[in-house]
């Protein structure tokens, strides 16, 4: 009785992860004898399972030479440098001027200034609204701490 209470104990630490290697081996070795406790039953198959799965070896060979598929990495290469010549020659262009490209589209410089001006409205008025947002942030703050204290 005295042995199974030991075993307990041993067990619940096991469990716990916090038991010596010493331990951990007579726990296995109580459990492979054919002696066990009724109630300790199910964790025989546990360290049953452990004793014969630390016999098992592999039999697949693994490959120790590196294959000889090197053709492809080289032309892999290759093909990166002359994608990055690519985009190095063709990407060079000069960059243009933001308002070239609305020109093209037949807008007026009066158009382009009257939605210069309108953006320009939208975000100080957004602006506005962000700041206004911070104020509600800290009300918010301060009520749900009187809230919290009644």
């Amino acid at each position: 009785m005295e042995s199974v209470s030991r075993i307990e104990k041993l067990l619940e630490r096991y469990l716990e992860a916090t038991t010596t290697v010493a331990e951990e081996m007579e726990l296995r070795d109580y459990f492979t004898q054919g002696d066990v406790a009724s109630h300790l039953q199910h964790y025989s198959a546990m360290f049953n399972y452990f004793s014969i799965a630390k016999e098992e070896r592999s039999t697949r060979e693994l490959p120790t030479k590196p294959r000889k598929n090197r053709f492809y990495l080289a032309w892999a290469s290759v093909a990166a440098v002359a994608v990055l010549a690519f985009g190095i020659y063709f990407g060079s262009e000069e960059p243009s001027s933001p308002y070239d490209k609305l020109y093209a589209q037949g807008f007026t410089e009066e158009e382009i200034q009257s939605a210069q001006m309108a953006i320009s409205l939208f975000t100080n008025n957004f602006k506005k609204g962000v700041e206004g947002a911070s104020y509600l942030e800290e009300f918010e703050k301060n009520t749900n701490r009187f809230i919290l204290d009644n």
